[in-house]
């Protein structure tokens, strides 16, 4: 984020800066619609029927996109300024997260309705464990972010983690 200015992007794009204001308030707001038309094909929710498969394979998807891709040090840069600048923060909501969020409880929703989820559970909650884990070993990389960390979270998430729940060790 240093390096990417409005004034640089007006020289690029042969136009005005009042032009990139009038379209986008902040630069933090510019940077993340770039990022978004970026990654959105990638970050399509899969809808096959199976929500162990389709989580499955959007949170590796995610993971990889994180770990592998330069987007992920821009996600990164991109929460990190919403925590001072408003207007970043309000346009991550409206159109990065927020979206991202309701396709996630969206097939969550409908595996509830095919019984492939526990009707009294909250969808809201599930996309926190699943993605809030992603960011957190994004954003404090201490542990690493791999598709194994994806599945394992898939796995504890659908099966549990109690001793005695099916697919538990012991």
């Amino acid at each position: 984020m240093a390096a990417f200015t409005i004034e640089r992007v007006a020289q690029e794009a042969a136009v005005s800066k009042t032009t990139i204001y009038k379209w986008w308030p902040s630069r933090g707001t510019l940077a993340l619609d770039g990022y978004f038309h970026g990654v959105e094909s990638t970050l399509a929710f899969p809808d096959t029927g199976d929500i162990a498969a389709d989580l499955t394979a959007q949170v590796r998807a995610f993971v990889r996109l994180l770990s592998e891709t330069e987007a992920g040090r821009v996600i990164a840069e991109l929460v990190g300024q919403a925590q001072t600048d408003p207007d970043l923060s309000a346009a991550l909501l409206e159109r990065y997260s927020g979206p991202r969020r309701d396709l996630a409880v969206d097939a969550m929703r409908r595996a509830q309705t095919r019984g492939q989820l526990r009707a009294g559970v909250d969808p809201q909650v599930l996309v926190d464990q699943l993605w809030g884990a992603c960011y957190h070993r994004l954003l404090l990389p201490n542990l690493p972010l791999t598709e194994e960390f994806a599945a394992q979270l898939v796995d504890n998430l659908l099966h549990g983690v109690a001793a005695g729940a099916p697919g538990a060790a012991g």
